[in-house]
């Protein structure tokens, strides 16, 4: 595969790239290509050795290569494979092993011959490792080397479990994994301190003897590293940029993982682009917090030397320019998030009318709403609006196992308290005593237990959503299947879901809807919850006419916001109301100090949201428009 770049708009990309429309058909096509090894070694009767990765990356991969086997009749005959790690040490029947991972995505569903099958043996006494990883290399060796390596990409930029510090001349061997990579796999083991500090992975110089390799990668989390890896100069930071040292690698993304790659973020760097109105938006407001300058002092010469020449000579001088831009930033922002009656709203984010809006915050989990647009939500309830919430999911996942033992030891000592105690509450204690005793990472809990959860957090919704100043009848608990559903099982359907939402949706008739916009993770409670909302709608606007008038506007989470080109509707907080937003953040107290999933970031939710909000005002005020205490940022979806 040639390495010599001639093309300027991928002149920043250091390895070759290729970005395909969605991750399915990116699979798809990995897939083929690996069936293309696979049969073209059958002809020759000689073996394909693949090399193998695990985790969510491939997962389609193997889901098509299978499809192929069964309805296409690929035969896996001739096929060795060498997977890429295994954390030690891990039993190979574990659930977090990747023996499990693989035989449930791949094996189990074809027909190689299980000796040809090579994993890392999470078992060995560490005295054998090193035989172990010798062995493993010179079998690889034997059979003329991998044919085919696929890779993903970890957030540190370790492929396999090379983990920054890697030699590019590495080989087989036990590693200590990064405090970051144990906190991504948390959720598999239940909680970090449960995951693995080692595995034993193939080296950096072992990746590079394979004859292929692909690295996949999917979806915006991994957009940064993605650029890095690609753009960034080679460091064993971050080793997957020694893969530019290779004449045989690929990088295959779908456009989500490629966002952040210069050729699609900022375009006009690479190459001639058409100056739509966003691509100018997104370009100004780069510009102004690149150079530090507030929007209305920008320049013809800051313009030209910075690659945007070409729009101040087809839309110039840069004064015209600066004035289109600061007036569409400056209409993003309003205090009347429900729209403000009896005012011309041709410019305004919102409608005036009606005067009172119907409005329903869809929350993913019990403290979205609050954590994400808490200011907001207080708003459209000053103002008078008919605001209704909905909790899409129990989110009893998400609450200590100490606090279920809390809620109950209250129960019971009311129960004697009020001399009512018939002896139940006592018996589900004890029963919980003695499961939490011996209850294993990640361990589903008993039906009781997970409605205990649930009920710590209802309780905390009421009385924030309460605080906000909604009626109790204006609370609504969706508790949607597939939260508990997919606890056993992903592969299902979410009808029933679909038709509860639009059921709520109808009782509502909504003007203005407000749901979760952090597709990040496709795969996560956010994603599932939108998709379902959007199913929802869309189903109605074939047959109710209140959907005409329903507008639906999109907000994140407490790690990241909508960049400031993006944003269509910028809630300022004053220093009053964003004490109030704290005030309902704190009704969730079962999340407070250490929440059960706090993600990579040790802040409180509270924290982040307020560090969050603030950062965006901020950055309004550097672009030179009015200095607020916080701003609650949306996007509006639009369906035509």
């Amino acid at each position: 595969m040639a390495r010599l770049n001639l093309l300027e708009e991928t002149r920043f990309e250091r390895v070759p790239v290729k970005v395909y429309p969605s991750q399915s058909e990116a699979s798809v096509d990995v897939a083929n290509r690996i069936a293309a090894i696979i049969t073209e070694k059958q002809k020759k009767g000689e073996k394909a050795v693949l090399g193998l990765a695990t985790g969510a990356t491939p997962v389609q991969v193997y889901k098509e290569l299978v499809r192929l086997h069964k309805e296409e009749g690929l035969s896996f005959t001739n096929v060795v494979t060498f997977n890429l790690d295994e954390y030690y040490p891990m039993k190979p029947d574990a659930d977090q092993s990747y023996v499990t991972f693989m035989n449930k995505n791949l094996f189990d569903h074809i027909d190689i011959p299980k000796e040809n099958i090579n994993i890392p043996d999470g078992t060995l006494p560490q005295d054998e490792i090193q035989a172990f990883c010798e062995a493993y290399e010179h079998k690889i060796s034997e059979l003329g080397g991998l044919d085919i390596q696929i890779l993903g990409i970890g957030r540190t930029g370790h492929i396999g479990f090379n983990e920054p510090g890697s030699a590019p001349n590495s080989g087989t061997r036990l590693v200590i994994l990064d405090d970051l990579t144990r906190r991504d796999a948390s959720r598999d083991f239940g909680g970090k301190e449960n995951v693995p500090t080692k595995a034993i992975t193939m080296g950096v110089g072992t990746i590079f003897k394979a004859k292929e390799i692909i690295l996949m990668a999917w979806n915006e989390k991994k957009a940064d590293i993605v650029k890095k890896a690609i753009e960034g100069e080679i460091s064993a930071d971050i080793p997957a940029t020694f893969l530019q040292l290779s004449d045989k690698v690929e990088f295959v993304l779908d456009k989500d993982a490629a966002s952040q790659l210069t050729r699609f973020y900022l375009p006009w760097l690479a190459h001639e682009v058409v100056w739509t109105d966003s691509v100018i938006k997104k370009a100004v407001v780069w510009l102004s917090l690149k150079l530090n300058k507030a929007i209305l002092k920008l320049t013809d010469e800051d313009y030209n030397n910075n690659g945007m020449a070409q729009l101040v000579t087809e839309q110039g001088p840069a004064y015209n320019i600066n004035i289109k831009i600061f007036n569409e930033l400056q209409r993003t922002i309003t205090g009347w998030p429900g729209g403000k009656p009896g005012v011309d709203d041709s410019s305004r984010p919102e409608r005036a009318e009606p005067a009172r809006k119907n409005v329903i915050l869809f929350s993913p989990h019990p403290d979205d709403d609050v954590i994400s647009m808490g200011g907001t939500f207080i708003r459209l309830a000053d103002q008078g609006h008919n605001v209704h919430v909905a909790y899409q999911t129990s989110g009893n996942t998400a609450v200590w196992d100490d606090d279920v033992l809390r809620y109950l030891e209250f129960v019971q000592d009311f129960a004697v308290a009020v001399d009512d105690d018939n002896g139940v509450t006592t018996k589900i204690y004890k029963e919980a005593r003695e499961f939490f005793k011996t209850k294993q990472p990640n361990q589903v809990d008993p039906e009781i237990i997970r409605t205990i959860k649930a009920l710590i957090r209802k309780g905390e919704a009421i009385a924030g959503a309460r605080f906000v100043g909604l009626p109790d009848e204006n609370i609504h608990f969706q508790d949607l299947p597939f939260y508990d559903r997919g606890k056993f099982s992903k592969e299902v359907s979410n009808e029933d879901d679909i038709v509860q939402t639009m059921e709520l949706l109808r009782q509502v008739k909504p003007h203005q809807v407000f749901a979760a916009g952090d597709f990040a993770d496709p795969h996560g409670t956010h994603k599932v919850c939108f998709d379902i909302l959007f199913e929802a709608l869309k189903r109605l606007s074939k047959t109710d006419e209140w959907t005409k008038d329903c507008w639906l506007w999109l907000y994140r989470g407490a790690w990241h916001e909508y960049p400031i080109h993006e944003i269509e509707m910028a809630v300022p907080l004053s220093p009053l109301e964003v004490k109030r937003k704290r005030l309902a953040i704190f009704k969730h107290q079962s999340q407070k100090d250490v929440p059960v999933f706090p993600g990579d970031d040790p802040r409180e939710f509270w924290v982040r949201a307020e560090d969050r909000t603030s950062e965006t005002a901020e950055l309004y005020h550097k672009l030179g428009l009015a200095d607020y205490e916080a701003i609650e940022a949306f996007v509006r979806w639009k369906f035509d």
